[in-house]
């Protein structure tokens, strides 16, 4: 299953900018592979006397950031697990703000916060990997709008590469 697949109708219009980072080519289990290989390197290779660093003072540090992608991916995709498991109960949105404080991500080390990821990347996979493209297709309601499950899962590798613009343009 390719981006191209993905119809305008089956995601928020706020999930486009996310969406759009994807390269035109790249499949659903691609996007994922690559994304940890991408994401993993990435944090890995920040210094550590940067990783606490926030580029104004209301905005989160690096390791915020990281925890916010482990945080989204989770709830994104299990709002895809639901929907592809035609579950039509409406999904409630989540204030990814009020996520970070209780998350203790400014106590976590830089190789906890890559472990967390990296686990939480396995579960996406597999996931994934138990989903046929009929369940993937599937539409539900999420935050008083339609979205698919297969959305779901590009918007969540999109996501990531959008906020890792974000830290090489404003943190680094």
């Amino acid at each position: 299953m390719k981006i191209t697949d993905l119809n305008p109708n089956e995601y928020d219009p706020l999930y486009e900018k996310y969406i759009n980072q994807l390269s035109k080519n790249v499949s659903l289990r691609e996007s994922f592979e690559q994304g940890k290989e991408n994401i993993t390197a990435f944090f890995n290779s920040i210094p550590k006397d940067k990783v606490d660093h926030r580029y104004a003072p209301e905005k989160w540090s690096i390791k915020e950031v990281l925890q916010h992608l482990i945080d989204t991916e989770r709830i994104v995709m299990h709002r895809a697990f639901r929907i592809a498991r035609n579950d039509m109960t409406p999904l409630a949105s989540f204030d990814h703000i009020a996520y970070i404080e209780p998350s203790l991500a400014s106590k976590k080390s830089m190789p906890q916060l890559i472990e967390e990821y990296e686990v939480t990347r396995l579960f996406s996979l597999s996931l994934l990997d138990s989903l046929r493209d009929a369940d993937l297709c599937r539409i539900g309601i999420a935050s008083l709008h339609p979205l698919s499950a297969r959305a779901c899962a590009f918007h969540t590798t999109g996501h990531e590469i959008w906020h890792q613009e974000v830290i090489i343009d404003r943190y680094l």
